[in-house]
């Protein structure tokens, strides 16, 4: 049996589970979320479960898909295109894993500036909605 590294941890969860008890099981207590549309870090497990889960939902539709990776063990680097409403969307994630193999830092960037608008847009509707529900 080999050893799972935290790339393919990662790659399964993306393209198999979705699940938010497989994303909390990638997740260090303490993890940091850098979203490109919110200007402070967002500290904390259960915020950066809520924005990868939004943007899963968002971000992460039928169109989504890692175009080129950069596995360096315990930090990694992954350009992505989606598009979203015929808007085309270019971005990477950097993702950072203690010695656990817990994501402790998770960062987004994302290019054009329209592409930019549209993910502020429907991230902040998806935020909102998983507000919504778990009040409701």
């Amino acid at each position: 049996m080999t050893e799972q590294t935290n790339m393919t941890r990662w790659m399964e969860w993306i393209e198999k589970d979705h699940s938010p008890a497989g994303l909390s099981a990638l997740l260090h207590d303490d993890a940091v979320m850098i979203s490109p549309v919110v200007h402070t870090p967002q500290k904390g497990k259960m915020i950066t479960m809520a924005y990868l889960m939004a943007a899963g939902q968002t971000i992460g539709n039928d169109t989504f898909k890692y175009t080129r990776t950069f596995d360096c063990g315990d930090k990694a680097v992954l350009e992505f295109e989606t598009e979203m409403n015929g808007i085309h969307v270019n971005g990477i994630d950097m993702i950072e894993w203690n010695e656990d193999g817990l994501i402790t830092e998770f960062k987004v960037m994302i290019r054009p500036l329209k592409a930019v608008n549209m993910v502020h847009a429907e991230m902040g509707k998806m935020l909102e909605a998983m507000k919504a529900s778990r009040s409701g």
